[in-house]
Protein backbone atom coordinates (compact mmCIF):
# COMPACT_ATOMS: atom_id res chain seq x y z
CA UNK A 1 0.00 0.00 0.00
CA UNK A 2 2.92 2.28 0.74
CA UNK A 3 4.45 1.85 -2.40
CA UNK A 4 0.93 2.90 -4.54
CA UNK A 5 0.90 5.80 -2.56
CA UNK A 6 4.53 7.14 -3.42
CA UNK A 7 3.52 6.37 -7.29
CA UNK A 8 0.49 8.55 -6.72
CA UNK A 9 2.32 11.19 -5.29
CA UNK A 10 4.92 11.10 -7.83
CA UNK A 11 1.98 11.51 -10.65
CA UNK A 12 0.19 13.82 -9.17
CA UNK A 13 3.54 15.93 -8.94
CA UNK A 14 4.53 15.43 -12.64
CA UNK A 15 0.79 16.61 -13.99
CA UNK A 16 1.20 19.45 -11.49
CA UNK A 17 4.77 20.59 -12.89
CA UNK A 18 3.55 19.75 -16.23
CA UNK A 19 0.03 22.23 -15.40
CA UNK A 20 2.34 24.94 -14.39
CA UNK A 21 4.85 24.72 -16.74
CA UNK A 22 3.22 24.61 -20.21
CA UNK A 23 5.79 24.05 -23.61
CA UNK A 24 6.91 27.38 -25.45
CA UNK A 25 5.22 28.08 -28.85
CA UNK A 26 7.12 28.06 -31.70
CA UNK A 27 7.17 31.90 -32.32
CA UNK A 28 8.92 31.75 -28.94
CA UNK A 29 11.48 29.22 -29.28
CA UNK A 30 12.62 31.11 -32.81
CA UNK A 31 16.33 31.22 -32.67
CA UNK A 32 18.62 31.70 -35.41
CA UNK A 33 19.94 28.25 -36.70
CA UNK A 34 17.30 26.50 -33.72
CA UNK A 35 14.12 24.90 -35.28
CA UNK A 36 11.23 24.96 -32.81
CA UNK A 37 10.06 21.55 -34.04
CA UNK A 38 13.39 19.97 -32.05
CA UNK A 39 11.36 20.05 -29.22
CA UNK A 40 7.99 16.82 -29.85
CA UNK A 41 6.51 17.54 -26.57
CA UNK A 42 4.30 19.51 -24.16
CA UNK A 43 7.10 20.38 -22.61
CA UNK A 44 10.04 22.45 -22.99
CA UNK A 45 12.49 20.06 -20.75
CA UNK A 46 14.78 18.73 -23.15
CA UNK A 47 14.56 21.63 -25.57
CA UNK A 48 18.07 22.64 -26.08
CA UNK A 49 18.61 26.16 -23.33
CA UNK A 50 18.47 29.45 -25.45
CA UNK A 51 21.08 31.31 -26.29
CA UNK A 52 21.84 35.22 -27.45
CA UNK A 53 23.72 35.02 -30.75
CA UNK A 54 25.14 38.69 -31.74
CA UNK A 55 25.30 38.46 -35.75
CA UNK A 56 27.40 41.02 -38.19
CA UNK A 57 24.75 42.52 -39.80
CA UNK A 58 23.05 44.05 -36.24
CA UNK A 59 26.50 44.23 -34.84
CA UNK A 60 28.97 44.97 -36.88
CA UNK A 61 31.78 45.68 -34.33
CA UNK A 62 31.54 41.55 -33.56
CA UNK A 63 33.66 40.90 -36.58
CA UNK A 64 36.77 42.97 -34.72
CA UNK A 65 36.57 40.86 -31.66
CA UNK A 66 39.44 39.13 -30.84
CA UNK A 67 39.24 35.04 -32.09
CA UNK A 68 37.01 36.43 -34.45
CA UNK A 69 37.33 34.54 -38.03
CA UNK A 70 37.81 37.39 -40.12
CA UNK A 71 37.13 41.41 -39.70
CA UNK A 72 34.49 40.93 -42.61
CA UNK A 73 30.71 40.94 -42.82
CA UNK A 74 29.09 38.23 -44.93
CA UNK A 75 25.80 36.26 -45.23
CA UNK A 76 25.43 37.24 -41.12
CA UNK A 77 29.16 35.36 -40.67
CA UNK A 78 32.29 37.20 -40.19
CA UNK A 79 35.50 36.32 -42.65
CA UNK A 80 38.43 37.64 -43.92
CA UNK A 81 38.15 38.13 -47.66
CA UNK A 82 41.52 37.76 -48.28
CA UNK A 83 41.82 34.23 -47.60
CA UNK A 84 38.25 32.90 -47.20
CA UNK A 85 37.30 30.33 -50.76
CA UNK A 86 33.70 31.41 -50.00
CA UNK A 87 34.40 35.13 -50.58
CA UNK A 88 37.64 36.09 -51.71
CA UNK A 89 37.96 39.45 -52.64
CA UNK A 90 34.11 40.30 -51.01
CA UNK A 91 31.05 38.78 -50.14
CA UNK A 92 30.12 35.89 -52.43
CA UNK A 93 33.40 35.53 -54.42
CA UNK A 94 33.60 31.92 -54.67
CA UNK A 95 36.56 30.24 -55.94
CA UNK A 96 36.66 27.76 -58.49
CA UNK A 97 37.87 23.79 -57.13
CA UNK A 98 41.12 24.16 -58.20
CA UNK A 99 41.69 27.48 -56.72
CA UNK A 100 42.84 28.78 -53.88
CA UNK A 101 42.18 32.30 -52.43
CA UNK A 102 45.78 34.59 -52.33
CA UNK A 103 45.45 38.30 -51.11
CA UNK A 104 41.29 38.47 -52.19
CA UNK A 105 42.36 36.91 -55.45
CA UNK A 106 41.55 33.05 -56.84
CA UNK A 107 44.69 31.69 -57.94
CA UNK A 108 45.41 28.04 -58.99
CA UNK A 109 48.62 27.34 -57.04
CA UNK A 110 49.11 24.37 -59.45
CA UNK A 111 50.14 26.48 -62.73
CA UNK A 112 50.55 30.19 -61.19
CA UNK A 113 54.53 31.46 -60.97
CA UNK A 114 53.63 34.26 -58.04
CA UNK A 115 51.70 31.45 -56.17
CA UNK A 116 53.49 28.33 -56.50
CA UNK A 117 52.23 24.80 -53.96
CA UNK A 118 51.03 28.36 -51.77
CA UNK A 119 50.00 31.58 -51.25
CA UNK A 120 52.98 33.73 -52.02
CA UNK A 121 56.01 31.44 -53.06
CA UNK A 122 56.95 32.82 -55.70
CA UNK A 123 59.68 31.02 -59.02
CA UNK A 124 62.87 32.08 -59.59
CA UNK A 125 62.97 33.98 -62.67
CA UNK A 126 63.43 31.87 -66.01
CA UNK A 127 61.71 28.97 -64.12
CA UNK A 128 57.98 27.61 -64.42
CA UNK A 129 55.59 26.29 -62.07
CA UNK A 130 53.85 22.72 -62.62
CA UNK A 131 52.26 20.77 -60.51
CA UNK A 132 52.44 23.47 -57.57
CA UNK A 133 56.42 22.89 -57.67
CA UNK A 134 58.96 25.17 -59.14
CA UNK A 135 61.00 23.49 -61.66
CA UNK A 136 58.98 20.74 -61.80
CA UNK A 137 60.99 18.59 -64.71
Amino acid sequence: MNSFKFLFVILLSISITIALFPSLSSQELHLEGLDASYSRGKTSFLAPKQRYVATCDKYPRVCAAKGSRGPHCCKKQCVNVLNDRSNCGKCGNKCKYSEICCQGWCVNIYVNKKHCGKCNNVCKKGSSCSYGMCNYA
